[in-house]
């Protein structure tokens, strides 16, 4: 069974994984997830995790003795991917997220402050994670993301596992609309060719719509899309 080690001083952060369709697969034993308290292995008499940083600076840096003590503990033998959710690691994507499905276990080490003592990152992780190009006050909300994301491909947690190969970045590009009943809403109806069962003309419309949602929204997997089908990008992308 895939287990999650999530290693944090904020456990209750991680109650969010309860629901949904994550929470009925924790639930049923499809995947495991622990969340294990930084806190509980700091040597200091206050449980103190944090302290100021060498050369000055603003804010505090995770102390490295604790989560060292933490990770040894939980994965003394290093069979987990370990990963520190860090806003200077690689960005999570798509192929990111298909790698990581393979490991059996992973270790997700959450930061705060303003951030880990390196050491701890030199000595015990394999690979920094960011979620995005921005900066949040902790790293639980991005080992959300992760987990959520990863467990996705884990067979019997989602309905269909056939949901997969029809969403966006699948084939690069971005998913197509979706539409259900009614038929009309506020003026506004379901496109024709979704309704007349012809899967065929169905086709043709969603993969022209991924394209052009993929051209709006996001040019960098556009131009991705071009190389691939080795389309000039000059004469496409305005």
């Amino acid at each position: 069974m895939k287990k999650f080690d999530v290693l944090t001083i904020f456990t209750e952060q991680f109650e969010l994984l309860k629901s949904s369709v994550i929470g009925k697969a924790l639930k049923e034993k499809v995947f495991e997830v622990a969340v294990h308290d930084i806190r509980d292995y700091s040597l200091n008499k206050h449980k103190k995790c944090d302290d100021a940083p060498f050369g000055g600076g603003a804010g505090m840096v995770m102390t490295p003795q604790p989560i060292h003590d933490a990770i040894l503990a939980v994965d003394s033998e290093h069979a987990c991917r370990r990963i520190y959710m860090s806003p200077r690691g690689r960005v999570l994507d798509h192929e990111t997220v298909k790698r990581l499905a393979e490991e059996e276990r992973i270790l997700i080490l959450c930061g705060n402050y303003e951030g880990i003592d390196q050491r701890v990152i030199d000595l015990d992780i394999d690979e920094e994670i960011s979620i995005g190009d921005y900066v949040l006050t902790g790293g639980e909300l991005p080992a959300l993301v992760l987990i959520n994301a990863v467990s996705r491909y884990i067979p019997g947690v989602l309905g269909s596992m056939e949901s997969l190969n029809e969403e966006s970045f699948t084939d690069g590009l971005l998913e197509y609309p979706h539409y259900t009943r009614p038929q009309s809403f506020e003026g506004l109806s379901v496109p024709e060719v979704l309704v007349n069962g012809n899967h065929k003309e169905i086709n043709k419309f969603r993969a022209e719509r991924m394209i052009e949602i993929t051209r709006k929204n996001r040019k960098d997997l556009y131009r991705k899309y071009l190389r691939k089908l080795k389309i000039n990008e000059k004469k496409e992308i305005k």
